[in-house]
């Protein structure tokens, strides 16, 4: 029998409990639509107090459509957006940023990940002139799509070359709980005070259910977004069932309870793993995933009694993502399935 858990995805996870106690307790009687209700309003105040004062927050269904609008509210269609030449805002958005922002990706070699001043200024080049796409905004993962995490000297030197050049810092933030969480920063450090101007803030892979919100540290620079979210199909009806679920969130920590969780999970199941013979670590564990190599005979047969995704098939490197939901006992388990099918196939 397949495990009830796996670790394909965070995505894959149920909803918490308490996120789903907060929907059954707004659903009751009438309130007005589209975010002109009486939680969604409270909630937002909420933001504030872990955002920082100035912190303008818009809801939207999910991941995509954050990271897209997002970035869609600073560029013209002759605006660039520099990136990761792993972030998902080039490889997994289907094209989306480029169909509905109509701007170019311009993406950058990393190192375990992570965008660099440097590596952004090798793409900052054709600055005013005509025939060339005009750099916008630059664009980081936090935590990246391999599991590592910025440390803040990081995100503030590249939000000091976006701003000194006239440009934009967005953050896909669909795992940003489980980066602050690993920094031992509150919301507000992670994000407004190292510089960002713009946040994809994930609720789902921690714990929600097609929640995410797009933050803006400087109202000025938000202050048309409401329409690029109706524009882009992102304006919900019962808004209150999204306000709930940030509520439960943000209230009592449970945004950092979850992701601390999950943190933790990846640490031991990096630990469980290293010193199987045939796995191979390929970058620290600083967040909720751990990557690895293993013998491309052994992929399929765990694939079958524990579901995980390839992340590289040539070099046979794939990842395992842990959730809030994670046990101990889910962790354990799949390190033996792991030692015991690559001993079998030694054999």
């Amino acid at each position: 029998m397949k495990p009830a858990r796996t670790f394909a995805s965070d995505n894959n996870a149920g909803v918490h409990p308490e996120i789903l106690k907060a929907i059954s307790g707004v659903n009751h009687g009438h309130v007005v639509g589209y975010g002109d209700d009486p939680y969604t309003t409270s909630v937002l105040k909420k933001f504030k107090q872990h955002f920082g004062r100035d912190a303008e927050v818009w809801f939207v269904f999910n991941g995509t459509a954050a990271n897209v609008l997002g970035v869609a509210a600073f560029c013209e269609p002759h605006h660039a957006v520099i990136c990761a030449g792993s972030a998902h805002l080039y490889v997994d958005e289907c094209g989306a940023p480029e169909k509905f922002a109509g701007c170019k990706l311009i993406p950058v070699p990393t190192v375990e990940g992570k965008l660099t001043v440097d590596a952004v200024r090798s793409a900052c080049h054709g600055i005013g002139d005509q025939h060339h796409v005009q750099p916008r905004v630059i664009s980081i993962t936090q935590a990246t799509e391999v599991g590592t995490v910025y440390k803040p000297a990081e995100i503030r030197a590249l939000a000091a070359f976006a701003h000194w050049h006239e440009m934009f810092l967005h953050v896909d933030g669909a795992r940003l709980a489980n980066a602050a969480a690993s920094l031992g920063l509150n919301l507000k450090q992670a994000t407004g005070d190292l510089g960002i101007d713009v946040l994809s803030f994930g609720g789902t892979k921690n714990g929600a259910l097609g929640a995410e919100a797009v933050i803006f540290f400087n109202p000025i620079l938000g202050a048309e977004f409401r329409y690029l979210r109706k524009q882009g199909m992102q304006l919900a009806s019962k808004m209150r069932f999204v306000a709930a679920q940030f509520d439960a969130l943000l209230t009592n920590d449970l945004w950092l309870k979850n992701a601390r969780h999950a943190n933790r999970m990846a640490k031991l199941l990096e630990r469980q793993v290293r010193d199987i013979p045939g796995v191979r670590v390929l970058y620290p564990t600083e967040a909720n995933g751990v990557f690895a190599c293993i013998p491309r005979r052994a992929i399929a047969e765990l694939q079958k009694r524990c579901f995980f995704f390839v992340w590289d098939e040539e070099s046979s490197a794939v990842r395992w993502m842990c959730s809030f939901d994670t046990t101990e006992d889910d962790v354990r388990q799949f390190a033996r399935l792991i030692a015991r099918t690559l001993a079998t196939r030694r054999a």
